[in-house]
């Protein structure tokens, strides 16, 4: 469950001239269901970095395919996995399937590892009541952040790719969250770093956004008030949970939340990054 699966369909680059800004690309694809359109709208971003949480590895539900290498492959991109949750209800116990995170680039992708937080919820934990049937999506393992160092145009970025917990209150959020700005701040000096990812809660007010303020981290995509998770009912007004964060060494411009995109239950969100 910690090893991180890795893959290379990059084309080397050479860098003919200098650039000012790279594309960024963090989207919830909602286990990659719908992995034509998911492509499709990648490939028109034509991003230099993508990172992607629920990522179904080997899952029933996703016809067993390996969704990071597929996209990988489709986009001539780099990819690292980190596998979040066994999903017991999608696989078998000879062929396990996975959820994870995926971080993506046309630049190389080094250092790769895993934060398992500490505070976990004991919600997705099996019970012996319970069929292993999809809606109680029993699972194994626990939240991540999946780290990787990213070589942009010679460049290195840390870039946390978070997925945190549904359940329960902020207080486990917060929690894990500040796991990752704690493994940070132990990295100063190392070089700019990135926090992205589905927070399952609104990082530009209240707690949330004091800790990442006071770590050094800034909104990227300058949206705090755009929904990124549409509603899903009557009583659901929809969320703004999918953010973006910087350290001061990098810039941001152009942010947007594509909230015309329908291929998951999440809108995509972007920028143009560069450096400081």
């Amino acid at each position: 469950m910690n090893r991180v699966t890795s893959g290379d369909f990059a084309v080397p680059r050479i860098q003919l001239w200098p650039r000012e800004s790279f594309r960024v690309v963090d989207w919830n694809i909602e286990r990659g269901l719908r992995l034509s359109a998911i492509i499709e709208f990648l490939k028109k971003c034509n991003a230099d970095l993508i990172l992607l949480q629920e990522v179904d590895l080997n899952a029933k539900r996703t016809h067993h395919l390996d969704i990071a290498r597929e996209i990988a492959q489709a986009l001539k991109l780099n990819f690292v996995f980190g596998k979040e949750f066994e999903e017991l209800a999608q696989g078998s116990h000879k062929s396990p399937a996975y959820q994870g995170q995926a971080t993506l680039s046309s630049w190389p992708i080094k250092n790769a590892r895993l934060i398992r937080f500490q505070r976990q919820t004991n919600f997705w934990q099996p019970h012996w009541y319970l069929p292993r049937i999809e809606p109680f999506q029993e699972r194994l393992g626990g939240r991540i952040a999946l780290v990787a160092d990213v070589e942009i145009s010679g460049q290195a970025v840390t870039t946390y790719n978070l997925h945190l917990e549904s359940r329960e209150d902020d207080s486990i959020r917060l929690s894990q969250l500040k796991e990752v700005l704690t493994e940070d701040a132990s990295r100063k000096g190392s070089g700019p770093a990135l926090i992205a990812g589905d927070l399952n809660l609104n990082a530009g007010e209240g707690e949330a956004a004091a800790a990442l303020k006071k770590a050094g981290f800034s909104d990227a995509v300058g949206m705090p008030n755009a929904l990124t998770r549409p509603p899903r009912g009557i009583l659901d007004h929809g969320r703004s949970i999918d953010w973006i964060f910087l350290t001061a060494e990098l810039k941001s411009r152009s942010g947007q939340v594509h909230n015309s995109v329908r291929a998951s239950d999440h809108f995509p969100v972007s920028f143009e990054l560069g450096f400081s």
